[in-house]
């Protein structure tokens, strides 16, 4: 390449990191970290193993303290630079990952960006529980959601409207609000309902908590739990007499197989 040839721009990739056990980061998202010069991380919410794949002399900057303009500049340098980010978030980034402000900004600078899909804590606790989501004969619907706070939900989205479809309901970011939410939900699912908190699921210090809506929020609050932290309602909690799935029954014809009644 000629000296005055123009620099090719680098790459931003936002990488959904996983929950928190590094083993549970995609192929790819790895593949990226490993190769990226830059690497921008929520230090509260991914372990410094999971950005501990960045090549040698990278630079790690850790964007817990920094405001929305800070770390777009930072990614605005190193892409000038010729340097691919990897931007490293949380779970999936798709759920609650403050992406889309991010993007705005990268496309108004004429950025380019890919985005990278991560494990979910959701789905890193429904593992840890041992449940399906979705049983066959119980909920066939989950409701991801948060309580207001100081963000703000549409008013068609408040918790009390929401739990009256009585279905699968899993909150993320609401844990210092247990007495509002279970004040919302007990009309609808009553102080009996089974409840799990899934705290810091897949860290070393992973705990699950059962209770029932009525004793929730003062088992939280005896165990210091007010953040990181997945509360679960719904059927699929109660998976005791659900209904048997067609897909494996022999009675039941699909696009793979025949229907062979009478053969267990």
């Amino acid at each position: 390449m000629s000296s005055g040839a123009a620099l090719a721009r680098g790459t931003v990739f936002f990488i959904g990191a996983g929950p928190g056990d590094p083993d549970l980061i995609t192929v790819r998202g790895r593949a990226l970290i490993e190769r990226c010069p830059v690497c921008l991380f929520a230090g509260s919410l991914v372990p410094r193993a999971v950005v501990g794949f960045a090549p040698p002399g990278a630079t790690l900057r850790n964007t817990a303290s920094l405001t929305l303009g800070q770390i777009v500049e930072l990614m605005d340098e190193a892409t000038a630079a010729g340097q691919d980010v990897a931007r490293v978030h949380s779970g999936d980034p798709s759920l609650y990952g403050a992406i889309a402000e991010q993007m705005r900004r990268l496309d108004a600078l004429g950025i380019a960006y890919e985005i990278v899909p991560g494990v979910s804590s959701f789905q890193a606790a429904a593992a840890a529980l041992k449940i399906e989501l979705t049983p066959a004969g119980r909920n066939q619907t989950v409701i991801l959601t948060r309580a207001a706070g100081r963000t703000g939900t549409p008013e068609s989205e408040d918790l009390s409207e929401l739990a009256r479809h009585k279905t699968g309901l899993v909150l993320f970011l609401s844990a210092a609000q247990m007495p509002a939410v279970v004040q919302a939900l007990s009309p609808h699912y009553g102080p009996d309902a089974p409840v799990v908190v899934a705290y810091r699921v897949s860290w070393p210090d992973q705990q699950i908590l059962r209770a029932t809506l009525g004793t929730v929020a003062a088992l939280m609050d005896g165990c210091g739990i007010t953040r990181t932290a997945l509360i679960f309602i719904g059927p699929m909690l109660d998976a005791t007499g659900s209904a048997v799935s067609h897909l494996y029954d022999p009675s039941f014809a699909h696009l793979f197989r025949k229907a062979r009644p009478g053969d267990d």
